[in-house]
């Protein structure tokens, strides 16, 4: 986006949603110049007449449905420059084809309004019958409708919008496969799988289902993974609190948030000026999906803090929130003599 920006003043440049899932990201995006087409959830802020062949049309990370490169295929404008799609997207959508083709139905695991779950479905029913399950109890819905005990009216409404046309709830869910937004929860991956998987082993009497569930269990993005597998690690230490930095409507973000909280007090803030110098802290809330102020949020007494964020945060925002701690706290950082320390630790 900053090398388009550079590279060509004289053009208008688009972005056809949010590149990423942080708000401090996008808005300085705009602040440079840059439009968004869409919000988030693909209602459209600039209408398609408004954009031309001469304009620069960035696709963000998520990827974009086909309806929408047949769009800007038709204007003609080029895709292909300027695609940030992420590469662990694209392996979503090439795992979804090769077990299509293999005869399985493809299951997405994703939130249904999400830019990449709905770019994913857009190809996922191109290739064959496709499902969206949102959490585990849209599971737990099908499993008891693969093994009889749900009838097929109530299921197909559960489901409505969120699977391919023409899709046959009896005869598509002999043989699945799993595939993610790449941003969920790995743990939750597993017990997804976990259930499909009993409840197979069930109906057909035997452990060897390989032929009826297809293995896709590498369909999360890395970044992802390592955030919550360090976040586990992070937990065996006696610690005070918790704050998580990024985007508030950001997945893999608002996963970590539901790691740490049931474990110690958890703050989710998207920068460090939401950190009040009388000791409060102005902080999202998951469930309500707003904004709260909490008091005396720091103890007085020395404490131990985790701090983590999100995959698409700056590293600069967690900068400022340790300085901004640091001055709370009335404690000078020594620089040079953290990195080292950091240095030695890690090649140990």
């Amino acid at each position: 986006c900053y090398q388009a920006i550079e590279k060509y003043p004289e053009k208008k440049i688009y972005l056809l949603s949010h590149m990423i899932h942080n708000q401090i990201v996008n808005n300085d995006l705009q602040e440079n110049g840059i439009s968004f087409i869409m919000d988030t959830e693909g209602n459209q802020l600039i209408p398609w007449e408004h954009v031309n062949k001469n304009d620069i049309v960035i696709i963000p990370a998520f990827g974009t449905s086909l309806d929408i490169l047949k769009i800007l295929k038709n204007k003609q404008i080029n895709t292909e420059k300027f695609n940030t799609t992420c590469p662990f997207v694209s392996k979503v959508w090439n795992r979804s084809k090769k077990i299509a083709n293999e005869g399985y139905t493809i299951v997405i695991y994703g939130t249904a309004n999400h830019e990449e779950t709905r770019s994913t479905f857009s190809r996922a029913k191109k290739y064959g019958p496709t499902i969206i399950v949102e959490n585990l109890n849209d599971v737990h819905v099908l499993c008891k409708f693969m093994k009889g005990e749900e009838n097929i009216l109530d299921t197909s409404k559960k489901f409505k919008h969120k699977y391919s046309q023409d899709f046959n709830m009896k005869d598509h869910l002999k043989r699945i496969g799993v595939v993610n937004q790449t941003t969920m929860l790995a743990s939750d991956t597993q017990n997804i799988i976990d259930l499909f998987s009993k409840t197979l082993k069930s109906i057909h009497a035997t452990n060897d289902i390989t032929q009826y569930l297809a293995n896709t269990r590498d369909t999360l993005c890395y970044a992802t993974n390592e955030n919550q597998e360090s976040t586990m690690q992070l937990l065996k230490y006696d610690v005070d609190l918790a704050i998580v930095a990024g985007g508030y409507n950001s997945s893999n973000t608002t996963h970590l948030v539901e790691l740490i909280s049931k474990n110690l007090p958890t703050f989710f803030i998207n920068s460090e000026k939401k950190i009040s110098l009388k000791n409060s802290i102005t902080h999202f809330n998951i469930k309500t999906k707003k904004e709260i102020q909490t008091s005396g949020w720091l103890p007085q007494k020395k404490c131990k803090i985790i701090l983590t964020s999100g995959a698409s945060c700056p590293d600069i925002v967690l900068e400022n929130i340790i300085r901004k701690i640091a001055h709370i706290k009335n404690e000078k950082i020594d620089e040079k003599k953290s990195i080292k320390k950091f240095e030695l630790k890690y090649s140990n």
